[in-house]
């Protein structure tokens, strides 16, 4: 195990009827509000109303972002920093799943930046400070109510980059703010949180005994949970499991002294930033194609995972065939939830293999489980075709 500092500020408030906690942060906070949202089904499904209700109690003056994009745009996220600037805006509150969350951090950081906000996400600045930032979350998936990064596009650019931004300073989670999520959705978010803790998993650090525990509880939670809450969205208790299983994925929790690798993330940013795809849909394809292209690089961790997780039988198989036949389960229950398993699924070909490959490696190689250079990422691409 390595050394490690561990802190994460967020307050996380769990549960039923949870959204009467807004009130108080009023109250903290300010009462001039940038609202961030989506494409409207909060409002369809009465979420905005309470919100809106609960800050119009408390007297506050609310300016909306509305129509952040499942994949959030750069100019969406400049359009905030805008509003943040003209109306002086006390503090953002971001309502909906984890794109939602990563434009509102972008804009967070933005409105208090003299610079251009890409500049976090080209990794030519990191974020010293930022507004206030608060999250009502709707979707179990990205993890991104409990942690500090945020992924935005250029789409001008057709560039796609995850950065460091800031934590949220409170995140309300009820976890029936998640039966109205549409079954495609929660498919997407269950490979979502699935692949973070892939990403943290997958590694040569030794000793790590602990928190490979810890990751494989929070796969066997979802695994668990995931066709429950498909079935019969209105679970109450298989939507809370999958939502506290998606924050603590990707909170910094389960990582700590582990070196971790997050190449898959960076191969399906590429994809999506030129096809626009779901990054839940694009994780569930690539990522069994990434294991199968790595898995030698250490054997018996894949081993650990096919009998620990999948409960693989060893008895009379080599090393090799457990860990293949671990990341074949891996496959089969993407596809079994109803999750693509190939980029046909999308209609993508091998047209843009090439320029995938290289907008996937922009600062150099990526992964720490084994370094990828473009040519291996344009191979796992075209594994996954």
């Amino acid at each position: 195990m390595n050394n490690f500092v561990f802190h994460n500020p967020t307050q996380l408030i769990f549960g039923k009827g949870q959204l009467s906690h807004l009130s108080a942060k009023v109250e903290q906070y300010g009462k001039n509000i940038l609202l961030v949202y989506g494409g409207g089904s909060i409002k369809k499904f009465g979420l905005y109303d309470n919100v809106m209700n609960i800050l119009g109690e408390q007297g506050c003056n609310v300016t909306e972002l509305a129509g952040v994009e499942p994949n959030p745009h750069l100019s969406t996220v400049r359009k905030g920093i805008d509003l943040c600037r003209s109306e002086g805006i006390d503090w953002v509150l971001a309502v909906g799943g984890g794109s939602v969350i990563d434009a509102a951090k972008a804009v967070a950081v933005g409105a208090v930046y003299e610079g251009d906000v890409w500049d976090f996400y080209s990794r030519k600045a990191r974020p010293t400070k930022a507004l206030p930032l608060g999250t009502v979350l709707t979707l179990a998936a990205t993890g991104s109510e409990m942690n500090s990064g945020s992924v935005v596009t250029n789409w001008e650019t057709k560039e796609k980059h995850g950065g460091p931004t800031t934590f949220p300073a409170f995140s309300i989670l009820d976890p029936e703010n998640t039966f109205s999520v549409p079954r495609d959705q929660t498919i997407y978010g269950i490979a979502d949180m699935m692949s973070h803790v892939f990403e943290q998993y997958f590694s040569h650090t030794p000793e790590i005994l602990l928190q490979s525990r810890w990751m494989e509880s929070v796969l066997q939670t979802v695994i668990e949970n995931a066709e429950r809450a498909i079935e019969n969205p209105h679970d109450y208790d298989a939507r809370a499991n999958l939502l506290f299983a998606g924050t603590m994925a990707l909170n910094g929790f389960l990582p700590m002294g582990v070196v971790t690798d997050w190449a898959s993330h960076s191969i399906e940013h590429a994809v999506s930033a030129i096809y626009d795809i779901p990054h839940g849909g694009g994780l569930a394809i690539i990522f069994p194609q990434w294991m199968r292209y790595v898995y030698k690089e250490n054997v018996g961790r894949f081993v650990q995972f096919a009998t620990r997780v999948w409960n693989v039988d060893p008895t009379g198989k080599t090393d090799e065939e457990v860990a293949l036949e671990g990341i074949a389960q891996v496959e089969a229950f993407f596809k079994k939830i109803g999750a693509p398993t190939r980029l046909a699924d999308y209609k993508i070909g091998d047209e843009n293999l090439d320029v995938m490959a290289e907008k996937a490696t922009p600062f150099g190689p990526i992964g720490n489980f084994k370094k990828l250079e473009a040519a291996d990422v344009k191979e796992i691409l075209r594994m996954s075709l």
